[in-house]
């Protein structure tokens, strides 16, 4: 029988990461099924669905340790989640503006009165073209629960991008 593990791994930035975590899982029979990885401030950091041998798990954690040797941050744990369908809707978010302290707070806190869950995130800074200003880019994907009123959820983002002085979409897709 497989055993389905969520694992994640922060490491310093190089070449490499991903393949010695592809090989060490290729080496105990496992399966990549899906992952999420990226470089920020010069780490990595990822995580990543795998389906592995049962029999291979405790091996498998043993060559993890030995990476870790080498400066990778790795948790393996398992996933126990039955495959559910979403209740409620997916929407996205999109959100720019002028960068400052407090956006993605304000913004997530919207989200838990509503019991918006937030699936997806990323955001970045960038230079604006002409003035040169730093601004803040957001982009969500949330799963929006049906006791959730669109309307005054959006009517609550709304006032946020007025207070904060940013520009926020969210649409259901």
């Amino acid at each position: 029988m497989d055993s389905l593990l969520v694992i994640t791994i922060v490491a310093q930035d190089r070449p490499g990461l991903v393949e010695s975590i592809a090989a060490a899982v290729a080496r105990h029979g496992g399966n990549w099924l899906e992952s999420r990885m990226s470089r920020l401030g010069g780490q990595f950091a990822g995580i990543l669905r795998a389906e592995v041998p049962a029999e291979q798990v405790e091996n498998l954690r043993n060559e993890f340790r030995q990476l870790e040797k080498a400066g990778l941050h790795i948790t393996v744990r398992a996933d126990e989640s039955a495959p559910a369908t979403p209740a409620g809707r997916i929407a996205e978010l999109a959100l720019l503006g002028q960068d400052r302290p407090g956006i993605i707070r304000q913004i997530s806190e919207a989200f838990a009165r509503s019991q918006v869950n937030v699936e997806e995130l990323e955001t970045e800074c960038t230079s604006a073209p002409m003035s040169g200003e730093t601004l803040f880019n957001a982009r969500a994907r949330v799963q929006i629960p049906p006791s959730c009123d669109m309307a005054e959820l959006r009517a609550e983002l709304e006032k946020i991008a007025t207070d904060l002085m940013v520009d926020v979409s969210l649409r259901e897709v």
